[in-house]
């Protein structure tokens, strides 16, 4: 019986063990720059015994136009690329492999943010029901997203070329891949949801249309540093960030049969509400978690199915008995640097600071204990 703390194969990555730690932004790169702290902070999760067998980076910003919070760092120039160095040499020096999110946040951003204080930008002009952080004098403050602008059809090679050019910088920077964002209510998605795409040129519309940018921007990237390198994360059915869409199943299923020719290294599926109900349900009818990963398989995608949300020891090794092939565990890697092995010897996991999530220091980042 396949195990969590059993090594896996997935890409070009061989894995310790099949617990990935999923990303999570925490709001500690000032200016768009990644820090010495952060490099410790990955450093401690990838043991290849103790911590996660695949990182994935906290959120990266592929543009000054796709960053939607304060202090989270990008992947756009030169510098950011020096300054990721240190982090990737941290995890491969402990053992570990690590790749980066890239991520255009879309309409969820402030005109704070953007450059030039524009307006952020979306598939249509319909602005999210949410909030993100700005950080001001050290203290973070959740406040209303902006009003976005819609993109124009010219524009849209511009974002598939960032996507391109973010993926490229990762490689430079030491990742050992990267995974795109398609998940909860960014921009990517937003395109794929009729509550956020009211478009009526060849992006929206349709199923096909909707999922058109989506499958540019995998295409893009997979050309750009190989598809043994390339992830992506998906969530059908969450309401993170006002996603919405009516009828979920047939639009998730068409981007997983048309993602698998593509041969990824992993699909990356947060089952339910992101950070909570493992039930929830868009539309009128539950979400077929078993019927979306086998179309999948079924259309010949063979990369790793790495599942997320809610998970405990019993859930994950059941999961993996049920056709997963990785589980990946957020909020208990914050305060749980050792987490595997936490999850393999039963202990008892350090409870999370909250206050300290979004910004500051090593407080709540770098100090949690590990066992003896």
């Amino acid at each position: 019986m396949t195990s969590l703390f059993d090594p896996i194969q997935v890409g070009r990555m061989q894995l310790a063990n099949r617990v990935a730690m999923a990303p999570l932004t925490r709001n500690r790169a000032p200016g768009a720059m990644p820090t010495a702290l952060m490099a410790t902070y990955y450093g401690q999760r990838a043991h290849p015994q103790n911590g996660a067998g695949l990182i994935v980076s906290e959120a990266t910003a592929i543009s000054h136009q796709a960053q939607g919070y304060s202090d989270v760092p990008g992947i756009w120039n030169d510098e950011q690329v020096k300054a990721w160095k240190p982090v990737t040499d941290a995890v491969h020096a402990a053992g570990g492999k690590i790749v980066m999110q890239l991520w255009h946040v879309g309409r969820v951003s402030h005109v704070d943010l953007q450059p030039g204080g524009q307006a952020p930008v979306a598939p249509s002009a319909i602005i999210a029901k949410t909030k993100t952080v700005l950080i001001k004098d050290g203290v973070p403050a959740f406040v209303d997203t902006s009003m976005p602008r819609a993109l124009t059809l010219e524009e849209l090679p511009g974002i598939i070329n960032d996507y391109r050019r973010a993926a490229r910088n990762a490689i430079a920077a030491g990742f050992d891949g990267i995974e795109v964002h398609g998940a909860n209510g960014y921009l990517l998605d937003q395109f794929l949801r009729s509550g956020s795409n009211t478009r009526t040129d060849a992006y929206g519309g349709s199923i096909e249309n909707r999922a058109r940018l989506l499958l540019e921007v995998m295409t893009a990237v997979t050309q750009e540093i190989g598809s043994d390198r390339v992830g992506l994360r998906l969530s059908p059915v969450t309401p993170a960030n006002d996603a919405q869409d009516p009828n979920p199943q047939p639009l998730f299923e068409y981007v997983v049969k048309q993602l698998a020719p593509l041969q990824l290294a992993f699909l990356h599926i947060i089952e339910g509400s992101t950070g909570g109900p493992r039930d929830h349900v868009q539309g009128d009818k539950p979400f077929d978690y078993v019927a979306f990963r086998t179309a999948y398989r079924n259309a010949g995608g063979q990369g790793a199915w790495i599942v997320n949300n809610g998970y405990n020891i019993n859930l994950a090794n059941q999961s993996l008995q049920e056709g997963a092939d990785m589980v990946a565990f957020g909020r208990p890697f914050i305060s749980n640097p050792d987490l595997t092995r936490r999850l393999r010897e039963g202990a008892d996991l350090n409870a999370p600071d909250r206050a300290t999530f979004y910004g500051g220091g090593a407080k709540g980042y770098t100090d949690y204990p590990v066992l003896a």
